[in-house]
């Protein structure tokens, strides 16, 4: 089982943070985080990398039921959505499937509520 879902894009940089964040609000989620992997990169290590960020998406209600499942599940919010350059001018966007993720806690009710969260990701990187 795969960890993540992805898509390549034909889309400017800037346009596919727009689009996956217009997607992700649709389904309900908003951006709590947004780590600029590049200019990190070059501040603390004088390094240069290609443009990649790391989205951390939050859906309220499920986050909210997900933590009354699982008191130490903190640990594995929010929800990361990557947008990165890679090669021929192309973006890939990438998310984090929850039901993979999740397997590692050994708590059923954690099931139903992942499934159900992998679904509306899978719907994100299907729409944009």
């Amino acid at each position: 089982m795969s960890y993540y879902f992805t898509k390549k894009l034909n889309l400017s940089f800037d346009a596919a943070i727009a689009r996956v964040t217009e997607e992700l609000k649709k389904e309900g989620f908003g951006i709590l985080t947004d780590i600029d992997v590049k200019a990190t990169l070059k501040k603390k290590l004088d390094i240069e990398f290609r443009k990649y960020r790391i989205l951390g998406a939050c859906n309220p209600p499920f986050a909210y039921k997900t933590l009354q499942a699982e008191d130490k599940i903190g640990t594995m919010l929010p929800c990361n959505v990557i947008v990165q350059e890679i090669s021929g001018g192309q973006v890939s966007v990438t998310a984090i499937d929850p039901l993979a993720s999740m397997q590692a806690v050994e708590n059923p009710a954690l099931k139903e509520i992942a499934a159900e969260i992998s679904k509306k990701l899978k719907t994100v990187i299907d729409r944009v």
